[in-house]
């Protein structure tokens, strides 16, 4: 190499006596380059330092060797919500090995169509994920529209085309109320997720199904928001019945800790007067007063997973559904059995729940 700067193809294929086509089949890993010829590249380019370009390779290949995932929840959820960032470390874990970039967008609910259509018409992503999977969602039919691969975080519930990770909330949710019914609670209540989201609907679901097929009551849901905020405030309006519910089962870990410390502010004792449950198995629901019983899942295993799967898809692979390990419940201290009514919590001046806090499901 006679001139300063980075190294090229042209300087590999100069010093090692062959063509820039034969650097560029040994440098890719493609046939047609004899094995002693494919060595003598491979040094050649070593001896010079030579990187492969991210912007060459995108501008040959036609691609843009990143892969996208537009989120529509508040910026200070993300933040508060272990799960996000443990599923973007998986995704970006993979990426990393396999040379590809993410492309994350975090948008308001008005500009999400946008977003996708943007990052589809300006080539900026070969794929994407589709998280927070909506009930009846219509962004399926966008993508398909838009030619975009794509992988599902859940299976949808309406028809698609696309490969899914197969996370199934379900039996977590099913495993935390019969836990409640063997200790012998009867008035289990849940802090459900928002019922748009299909993860949201199915964790009531599993809930509501499970008290129903033990004969109990299913009346004592309050629908939040995923965040600690959310979690207080649908605690406190459960609390605050006339006949309290003495077990709760939220669906996930940020609001049960939230609720935690509401039992703590009305002077309840968790779990002598009320069992919590939570869901996702955050590393803080081991550490908080008592420990939590929760759901185990593997977000930073699914976001390996998934950008696996999307990097298949992309490169022409199969599309088929992808299993991923059940959920398991982890019992620990925040769960015991009921107290004898004598015991149970009644809160001076408590009120029915206001129709705008609590529904019947």
């Amino acid at each position: 190499m006679t001139r300063p700067g980075r190294p090229t193809i042209r300087d590999v294929a100069r010093a090692a006596g062959v063509s820039k086509g034969a650097v560029s089949f040994a440098l890719n890993g493609r046939p047609g380059v004899a094995d002693e010829t494919r060595q003598r590249i491979l040094e050649a380019a070593h001896a010079l330092g030579w990187t492969p370009s991210h912007r060459a390779r995108a501008l040959s290949a036609s691609r843009a060797f990143a892969v996208g995932l537009v989120i529509t929840r508040p910026p200070e959820l993300l933040g508060a919500d272990p799960f996000f960032p443990a599923f973007i470390a998986g995704v970006e874990r993979t990426l990393s090995d396999r040379g590809q970039a993410l492309v994350l967008q975090v948008v308001p609910d008005s500009a999400e169509e946008t977003s996708y259509r943007r990052l589809a018409a300006d080539g900026r992503v070969d794929g994407v994920f589709l998280l927070d999977l909506r009930v009846n969602d219509p962004r399926i039919a966008l993508l398909e529209q838009l030619q975009m691969p794509t992988v599902t975080i859940a299976r949808p519930d309406v028809p698609s085309s696309y490969p899914a990770l197969l996370v199934d909330d379900q039996p977590g949710i099913a495993a935390a109320v019969t836990h409640l019914v063997e200790l012998g609670h009867s008035r289990i209540a849940h802090v459900a997720g928002p019922r748009h989201f299909l993860h949201g609907y199915v964790r009531r679901l599993a809930w509501e199904r499970t008290l129903a097929d033990a004969g109990l009551p299913t009346h004592m849901c309050v629908e939040s928001d995923f965040s600690a905020a959310g979690g207080a405030q649908a605690t406190r309006a459960l609390l605050d019945q006339v006949d309290p519910p003495t077990a709760i089962v939220y669906a996930n870990d940020l609001m049960a800790i939230a609720g935690l410390s509401v039992a703590l502010e009305y002077g309840i004792n968790v779990p002598g007067q009320l069992s919590v449950t939570g869901f996702d198995n955050t590393e803080l629901a081991g550490y908080v007063s008592p420990p939590l019983t929760t759901v185990r899942t593997d977000p930073f295993g699914w976001g390996r997973t998934a950008a696996h799967a999307l990097l298949d898809l992309i490169d022409g692979g199969p599309a088929g559904d992808i299993p991923t390990p059940p959920a398991q419940l982890v019992v620990r201290a925040s769960t015991a059995p009921p107290p004898p009514p004598a015991r149970r919590h009644r809160r001076p001046g408590a009120r029915p729940p206001h129709p705008s806090r609590s529904e019947k499901t």
